[in-house]
Parts: C-alpha cells; sequence; structure tokens
C-alpha cells in the first residue's frame, strides 16, 4: 500500500503541538480497574485519613452533575450528592495508567513533554509518517480509550498555549482544534483568568485597570502592560494574540520538591504526636528522594491550624543531605519553634527543597563524624534495598510505632490523601 503524503496538512514553517488531557483521570483509572463498580457512577477519590473535614481530590462527570466540585470537603459533597462512592487514592495505580498513556503518546513522536500525571504536550511536527495533525489525535484517543480504558480531551494547535486552551473546551473525549486566526472568534469575549498562565491576582490587577477581556488585553499598550507587569506584561500581551514561543521540552527538569502531607482524622495536641507524623513524613519523603538519587538542601513543614490556616515555614541546611534522621531533626525544629504549645494541629507536612542530582553534588563531611558516615550510609541502603523488597513496615524505628494516620502514608494502597508532591505540585486532579 503506497504512504500518502500528508506533508500539506503541515504548515511549512511552524509547528503543531498536541496537549493531550485526562478527564477526571483518578475517577477514570478506578473506572477502568473496576467497571462493575464505578461505571457511569458518581465517585470521588478521598482518602479514609481526610474524610472529617478532608476535600475532594477529583469526582467523575456523573458526579460533576450531581452538583460536586474539585476542592470540596467530603462532607459537603455527601450533602450535594447522598449516593457518592467515595474512593480511597491508590497513587501506584495512577502512575501505572501514567506510564501507559505516556508510551503511547511516545509512539508518535519522541518530543513528549509531561507536565504531571495526567497531560502531556506533544510535537507532531515531525510525525507525517503517521498521518494527518487531525488523524494522529483521533488515533491517539481511541487507543487511549481502547488500550486502558481512559477518556481524554485533545487540543490541537500550532503551539503549546492554543492546544492547552484547546483542550479544555470540549471534555470529556474532546477533539478540538485551535489556530491562532480562530483567537479573536473564540477567546477575545472571554476573561483574562481564562487565558492560560494568568491567575486570580493577576486578572484582578488588570480588572483594575480596566481590561477585563482577552480581547481588551490584546488590544492594550504593550509598554503599559510592561509598566505594571514587567516582562510578564510583554508575554501577556503576545498570548492574548494567540502567540506562544514556548517549545515542547522532552527533556524533563528534576524536581523542584519533594514531600507528602497528611491530615489527621482529630487534632494532635501533644508535641510528641506531633513529632511522630513530622518522623514518618521525614522518612517516607527521604525515600523518595533517595530513589530518585537526589539531595535536598532546604527542609519545609506545613502546619494547618484547627482554623484552617496553614504555615509553611522552611530553612537551609549548611549541606545537602538524603538521610531522614537530619530531615527529621530539623523538621522538629521547626515545628517546636514555631508552634504554641497545647495548640491544635490538624494537619501536618515535611517537604524538601533545592534539590540536586547527588552525583553531581559536593557532599560535606562531618568533622566529627566523618568516620562513622559511610557505615550510615551503608545501612541506610541495606534498609531500602529490605523495605523495597518486603514492603515500607519490614524495617521500623520505635518511633514510627502507633495507631496515628501517619503510619498510613508508609502504605501506598491505603494511605489517603496524604498526598505527594513532586515538581512543586501538588496532585488535585481537574
Amino acid at each position: 500500500m503506497p504512504v500518502l503524503d500528508t506533508s500539506e496538512h503541515y504548515p511549512p514553517k511552524g509547528r503543531v503541538i498536541i496537549h493531550l488531557d485526562m478527564n477526571a483521570f483518578y475517577c477514570s483509572v478506578h473506572e477502568a480497574e473496576q467497571p462493575e463498580n464505578y461505571k457511569d457512577k458518581p465517585t470521588a477519590v478521598a482518602g479514609s485519613v481526610e474524610l472529617r473535614k478532608g476535600i475532594v481530590v477529583t469526582c467523575s462527570y456523573a458526579a460533576r452533575r450531581m452538583g460536586v466540585k474539585t476542592g470540596m470537603t467530603v462532607r459537603q459533597a455527601m450533602k450535594q450528592c447522598p449516593s457518592l462512592i467515595l474512593i480511597q487514592p491508590d497513587f501506584d495505580l495512577y502512575r501505572k495508567y501514567s506510564r501507559g498513556f505516556m508510551a503511547i503518546a511516545r509512539q508518535y513522536t519522541p518530543l513528549v513533554e509531561s507536565v504531571s500525571i495526567d497531560e502531556c504536550y506533544m510535537d507532531i511536527t515531525g510525525s507525517k509518517l503517521f498521518g494527518t495533525p487531525l488523524e494522529i489525535a483521533e488515533s491517539l484517543q481511541k487507543r487511549i480509550q481502547t488500550e486502558w480504558s481512559l477518556p481524554c480531551s485533545i487540543g490541537l494547535a500550532p503551539n503549546k498555549l492554543l492546544a492547552k486552551m484547546a483542550s479544555d473546551m470540549k471534555k470529556p473525549n474532546g477533539l478540538t482544534v485551535l489556530r491562532i486566526r480562530d483567537v479573536p472568534r473564540l477567546l477575545w469575549d472571554k476573561p483574562c483568568d481564562t487565558l492560560f498562565g494568568i491567575g486570580r491576582k493577576t486578572a484582578d490587577k488588570l480588572i483594575k485597570m480596566n481590561i477585563r477581556t482577552i480581547g481588551q488585553l490584546a488590544q492594550t499598550d504593550e509598554q503599559l502592560l510592561i509598566k505594571h507587569f514587567g516582562v510578564v506584561g510583554s508575554w501577556m500581551k503576545s498570548a492574548a494574540h494567540g502567540m506562544d514561543q514556548s517549545v515542547v521540552n522532552a527533556n524533563r527538569e528534576l524536581n523542584k520538591s519533594i514531600g507528602h502531607t497528611t491530615t489527621l482524622p482529630s487534632d494532635i495536641v501533644a508535641k510528641e504526636d506531633a513529632h511522630r507524623v513530622l518522623l514518618n513524613l521525614s522518612d517516607q519523603t527521604c525515600r523518595r528522594l533517595r530513589r530518585q538519587k537526589l539531595v535536598a538542601l532546604t527542609v519545609q513543614i506545613t502546619v494547618r491550624r484547627q482554623d484552617m490556616t496553614t504555615i509553611n515555614r522552611s530553612h537551609t541546611l549548611s549541606a545537602p543531605t538524603d538521610t531522614t534522621d537530619i530531615v527529621y531533626r530539623e523538621a522538629c525544629r521547626l515545628f517546636d519553634q514555631h508552634w504554641k504549645h497545647g495548640e491544635p494541629v490538624r494537619l501536618l507536612g515535611v517537604t524538601l527543597q533545592n534539590l540536586s542530582l547527588i552525583d553531581e553534588t559536593a557532599m560535606q563531611l562531618d568533622l566529627f563524624s566523618y568516620e562513622e558516615q559511610p557505615k550510615k550510609e551503608a545501612l541506610t541502603k541495606a534498609m531500602d534495598k529490605l523495605r523495597d523488597k518486603f514492603g515500607e513496615d519490614a524495617v521500623l524505628t520505635a518511633g514510627m510505632l502507633g495507631d496515628d494516620p501517619s503510619a498510613l502514608i508508609r502504605n501506598k494502597r491505603i494511605r489517603g490523601t496524604s498526598l505527594q508532591k513532586d515538581d512543586g505540585l501538588l496532585y488535585i486532579d481537574e
């Protein structure tokens, strides 16, 4: 069979970009795994640890039609939809499905940029062999549905900005083509904060300047925007016209941060209880740090009080580390410094920042313990291997034992929405 010439469907100059966005990803994964339990039913992912005042991480489209929204408390969601089925998160399962649809995407082009667990950009400019851009998009969508039983929305455009905007236009199972010439007709009457990259605060500032729509932003003098927003003002002007020069980067950058948070089913008021939670959080965060062969220079803790106010406090160490003891000690010090004795705490988190590859980092030996350091590293590696093989509970310190929910963070299937943070992102699925 002769190969069809698809060149005329590709621009002689410029690019063809796809934004692939999975629909209600976490719920869709559970539906794919157990359709007999979840297909076409109102479901929401929210872990058991969070059920007291926890949030809906994502919900199915059936639940959305009943008024349930991402970010609602579980209590609000159940009131809105009494038949709502709550599902505990399973991040190993989500990663399996994420790897699955990403692998399909990479069969069409090596230029795939993963931006989160459930979305990616694809540069298919050089993928003429697989058909026209529309044929590739349709094939991609069909294969992901057939091979992984997952719905997805696809945006097809000449740049990343418009591809992202296009994928948001039709959900679920949408496929939208958005050209630069379509921007005035389709986007200019929309509020500024619907333009990807412009947040609520920036939009509020634009409103004070009497700039309310993307069209008005497109017509605003660039120098005026630069005066108020710096170089971002120039970008906003271009973006309002549908212009974007950013490239699809297949080489994923290092994580900006790695962390865990856990919401407690009942407030803790004793320092010893808080320290035990911080130990489990530090342990699992450092485990993930070592798996990725990274070290961290900054330790940050998150504390949420009874009135739902949240504080983040951090400290930069004198030398990078991947050691649980050091991270735990610093987390406890930060907590003790910023916590009022007896004040109820309902959420705790530990996040490691300023990450670097251990092979590319100059590690500092402690003058008084350098002889013991190789022994400690060997012991840590041995413990990691045991836990990799036999599970997270195979080797524990006495301080990790207890009935509080921080212990659940070691169980990848039932830890609930003690959510993991990578790349500085908290994965709350839209």
